[in-house]
């Protein structure tokens, strides 16, 4: 993630952002729905946040739309808005409001309501009202750290961003390290395991955001067919999904660990189909699922 480097310079001074910039307004948007993935050898595991359509197109037009109100009340007000795009680090300044405080799973937290939120930032040449940040709730919990498959959270507040499986299935573009591969168990396209855990999580509430809702096929799909998806399906089946970014032969890769994860030897013909996959890097980690799933008879 070298963009994350290439903008440190204006993730520390917002003003290179917006000029005068003087205030950021931080919102959060629940996305939590009640519907719970069904646990099969053959089934994947997506994160929750790609259950429905793309956040950052609905909340991108809603901070939109609030820009542009505060832009009637006070027409010299300049802004940009961020959902997770850009190089504003959005639950860091969440953190310096009243919204919530940075768990030790570095995910926003919200008193009484729990983690499961969007963050977006409009960023403005104005002086505003400041909150007073929240206080920190975590107390002595540790259960996010403990739940973590590959032990990315390194310490409290701290995460080893190359060891977690939301890195290692969406943004990592090459190879996933082969010791990493047997912890990343069934989960295709990001990780909920710190978040599942947290006692905050259990005064959630079911997000009323249409959009948010559980599209068919993204909960727990099968992954045997999942593995034969073309470019073609996958740009159809995902349209207007953060899913997207994880790229179709990422996607596919994922799959191929998830099937060498499985224990289930009635994947094997269709992985031997996957060694014709176009991409290199699929077939790689299909030439791994198949080893593995050789070891189980």
């Amino acid at each position: 993630m070298r963009y994350m480097e290439r903008q440190a310079p204006k993730r520390l001074d917002p003003a290179r952002l917006v000029a005068g910039a003087r205030s950021l307004i931080v919102t959060a948007m629940n996305y939590h729905t009640r519907h719970t993935p069904a646990e099969a050898p053959l089934t994947a595991k997506i994160s929750r946040y790609a259950w429905g359509e793309d956040y950052h197109e609905v909340i991108k037009s809603r901070l939109e739309l609030l820009l542009q109100f505060i832009q009637r009340l006070q027409p010299l007000a300049q802004g940009r808005c961020y959902v997770d795009t850009g190089a504003i680090m959005e639950k860091v300044w969440g953190a310096e409001t009243s919204l919530g405080w940075m768990g030790k799973h570095t995910n926003l937290i919200v008193r009484n309501q729990g983690s499961w939120f969007f963050i977006g930032v409009i960023l403005l040449n104005l002086d505003l009202e400041y909150d007073v940040p929240e206080k920190n709730y975590c107390g002595q919990c540790m259960r996010c750290i403990h739940a973590c498959p590959t032990g990315a959270i390194t310490a409290p507040y701290v995460l080893d961003a190359t060891r977690c499986i939301s890195y290692l299935t969406i943004e990592l573009r090459g190879v996933i390290p082969m010791h990493l591969r047997p912890l990343v168990g069934n989960r295709i396209y990001g990780c909920d395991d710190c978040q599942e855990v947290c006692p905050w999580n259990k005064f959630a509430v079911r997000t009323e955001e249409r959009g948010f809702h559980p599209v068919e096929g993204r909960v727990h799909p099968e992954l045997v067919p999942l593995l034969r998806i073309t470019e073609e399906e996958f740009q159809r089946r995902f349209v207007n999904s953060p899913i997207l970014r994880a790229t179709r032969n990422g996607f596919v890769r994922n799959v191929a660990v998830a099937l060498g994860n499985s224990r289930a030897v009635e994947a094997v013909p269709a992985l031997k189909e996957a060694l014709l996959d176009p991409s290199p890097l699929v077939r790689e980690h299909v030439e791994w699922a198949l080893r593995q799933l050789r070891q189980e008879r």
